[in-house]
């Protein structure tokens, strides 16, 4: 049914994290056709934001301890929330049309609700354990 029901070997057969590392190639290739000067605002802000994502994921997935995990796919949630609102104001200050963030915009909600079922069902199965 959910990606910890298959052979998850490394973080690199999580969908979550392959689907985030989608997002950052897009927001890479988003972020070529904005304004040069925007190199070291928003395209800089944005590509750190879309990287974090996928490392946050790879980080916690690393950690022996399942509130380890949860805390960075927290921090992922963060830095994916933070990616969203970059791009609206990319929109909102005239540097990129709205129709052209849409898709990366679908990725991140795809994305929040993977990470959201994910620390949901480690969160679940820690506090099964305890009992």
């Amino acid at each position: 049914m959910g990606e910890w029901q298959t052979a998850i070997n490394s973080y690199q057969d999580l969908t979550v994290w392959q689907r985030a590392m989608d997002l950052a190639v897009e927001c890479y290739a988003l972020t070529k056709e904005f304004p040069k000067e925007e190199i070291y605002g928003l395209v800089s802000q944005i590509r750190r934001a879309s990287v974090s994502i996928a490392a946050n994921i790879a980080e916690g997935y690393g950690r022996e301890a399942t509130g380890a995990y949860v805390h960075h796919l927290k921090i992922a949630q963060g830095s994916l929330k933070e990616l969203e609102t970059h791009l609206i104001l990319s929109t909102r200050v005239g540097i990129v049309a709205v129709e052209r963030i849409e898709a990366a915009l679908s990725l991140g909600d795809e994305i929040g609700r993977m990470l959201r079922s994910l620390i949901r069902r480690l969160q679940d199965e820690r506090h099964g354990h305890e009992s």
